[in-house]
């Protein structure tokens, strides 16, 4: 059985927790939060014996086989350290960490010590996602992408805005990247997935929308568009945005032969015919192929709601039971080493070319990650 200690009781420890209790043999055995209420609260929702507010009797008391570290941006990196430096493997929320340096120490800590670790970006193995990267690595785009576009948005509404929006101090205002640190690491990371070095050309525009001055913010950025490119190979286009509707959650990617649309909201994916039909039937023929397709997710999504298959958070059970099948040794890590530092890198490079009242007066303009 796998011992698993979570760090941080917060919103996203109770999804956690809850995917966690749906993999057979593990087991939660203790909880931390500095806040020893918000501690006591979910090891009552989840039936867990130890509570603690101190991570290292945790660590000595509890001996977790694995950690989840579920805390804002700022610990992920000491808190990943301590408990690998003791002998856990480490499950990070994103964003991993804060910058590079620290993804990169944390990976060589994790391969010294024989240890695993790994970054949640659970979107990418939704069912859709993974069902896309099989495609693609079965050849359907007709080799590596030569183009992609990553689309990931965020509505300014709810709690959490609102308390972001008052509070200057804000732990999320405190982050190199402010609001897009904490956002965009999935999005960038389906681009990382798929590019073979690590330093393409990274172009950035970023700025506070009309919206946000409208309301006195001038600090956090809330429009960004970003241009990727590998000399002589790939492409791609990433956007954040909190005012374009719909709020997509999209990645595309287009090959020598053919493309593919994955659509995270409805949960789809739209294979694209790289070959034009004759005459007219390029306006007959392909709608009718385009409703078959949606038709075809809409069955196998009801399908697999009907076998409790399908939920919001498909794609952290997967994640995390891959990673627990890694540990044991019978797997793959489920996030490759150097995808999750091209990320890092390539979230560097972005935040260092936003305006000056958004990243650190001292950080020089970067080109390339």
């Amino acid at each position: 059985m796998i011992k698993v200690a979570i760090i941080g009781c917060g919103k996203i420890a109770e999804s956690h927790g809850a995917q966690i209790q749906r993999i057979a043999d593990c087991k939660i055995v203790a909880v931390s939060d500095r806040e020893e209420l918000m501690a006591k609260q979910f090891a009552q929702r989840f039936a867990v014996p130890g509570i603690f507010t101190d991570v290292s009797v945790l660590l000595h008391d509890a001996q977790p086989d694995v950690v989840h570290i579920t805390t804002p941006p700022q610990s992920h990196f000491p808190l990943a350290r301590q408990c690998l430096e003791h002998g856990s493997n480490v499950y990070v929320e994103k964003p991993f960490t804060l910058n590079t340096a620290e993804a990169e120490e944390l990976i060589a800590i994790a391969e010294r010590k024989g240890l695993k670790i790994t970054a949640g970006h659970d979107d990418q193995f939704r069912h859709s996602a993974r069902e896309m990267r099989r495609l693609i690595n079965n050849g359907y785009l007709g080799g590596p992408p030569v183009h992609m576009e990553s689309y990931y948005c965020y509505e300014l509404a709810g709690g959490y805005a609102k308390a972001l929006l008052a509070d200057r101090n804000h732990w999320v205002r405190l982050l190199p990247g402010q609001l897009l640190h904490n956002i965009i690491s999935h999005g960038i990371a389906r681009i990382a997935e798929h590019l073979t070095t690590d330093s393409p050309h990274v172009i950035v525009h970023g700025f506070v929308s009309p919206f946000l001055r409208n309301l006195g913010e001038v600090e956090i950025i809330d429009e960004l568009r970003v241009i990727i490119s590998e000399k002589g190979k790939t492409t791609a286009y990433f956007t954040f945005s909190s005012q374009m509707r719909p709020t997509l959650h999209q990645f595309r990617a287009y090959g020598s032969r053919n493309g593919l649309v994955l659509d995270q909201d409805n949960e789809t994916l739209i294979r694209l015919r790289g070959a034009r039909y004759k005459s007219y039937l390029d306006q007959f023929v392909p709608p009718l192929e385009f409703a078959k397709q949606y038709a075809g997710n809409g069955y196998r999504n009801i399908r697999k709601f009907l076998a409790n298959e399908f939920h919001m958070k498909s794609g952290m059970k997967f994640l995390i039971e891959a990673f627990y099948e890694s540990i044991r040794g019978t797997g793959p890590v489920p996030i490759p080493y150097p995808e999750i530092l091209r990320t890092a890198r390539l979230m560097d490079a972005i935040f260092s070319q936003l305006p000056r009242n958004f990243s650190p007066p001292n950080a020089a303009p970067a080109k390339s990650c």
